[in-house]
């Protein structure tokens, strides 16, 4: 998910899409650790995407202030 569609969703939508992806991380990496994952890129992929979202809800957070 590229950052200029990410800031389109609201704050909630955010938080839902984090908590999602922290559900994904974690499936992804219990696959990787029993040897069943069939894309690792995706782990990465998934890991730049959060950090992308807390940024931008970092940098909203902010500018209320």
């Amino acid at each position: 998910m590229k950052a200029k569609q990410i800031r389109e969703l609201s704050d909630q939508e955010l938080i839902q899409k984090l908590k999602d992806l922290k559900g994904e991380l974690f499936n992804l990496r219990f696959q990787s650790a029993t040897g069943q994952l069939d894309n690792p890129k995706r782990i990465r992929e998934v890991r730049k995407t959060i950090a992308r979202i807390k940024t931008i809800l970092t940098e909203r957070e902010r500018a209320r202030a």
